[in-house]
């Protein structure tokens, strides 16, 4: 992912088991709501998945235990996006509001500034 953006916007959940399946048909919904946004430049979503890594010569799990499982990254020009009233209107857009947030835990969100 080539970042072109000032600002990252990282918002990691997981969801119930159950609504795993509409958790995912949704969420492209939502972010279609979201790329509309002025100053939003890109988003991707990712999913953890198991893996290892050599550190100091000892081979360490990758496994994300106590993390959220998905993950979306926002590409932003400013902060300011988040208190835009078009961002206020695309997360309530659709279904997600209704039928998938209730379902999500684990929630994290944090903006990051690209150095």
């Amino acid at each position: 992912m080539a970042i072109t953006a000032k600002y990252l916007f990282v918002v990691s959940m997981d969801v119930e088991p159950d609504k795993e399946a509409l958790f995912n048909e949704v969420y492209d919904e939502h972010i279609g709501f979201i790329r509309r946004v002025p100053g939003v430049r890109g988003v991707s979503r990712a999913k953890t998945a198991p893996a290892a890594v050599m550190i100091g010569g000892e081979k360490k799990p990758l496994i994300g235990e106590g993390e959220p499982t998905y993950t979306a990254i926002y590409e932003l020009d400013s902060p300011d996006v988040l208190l835009s009233q078009a961002w206020q209107d695309a997360v309530e857009a659709g279904r997600w509001a209704a039928q998938v947030r209730p379902y999500t835990k684990n929630r994290h969100h944090v903006l990051r500034q690209v150095i």
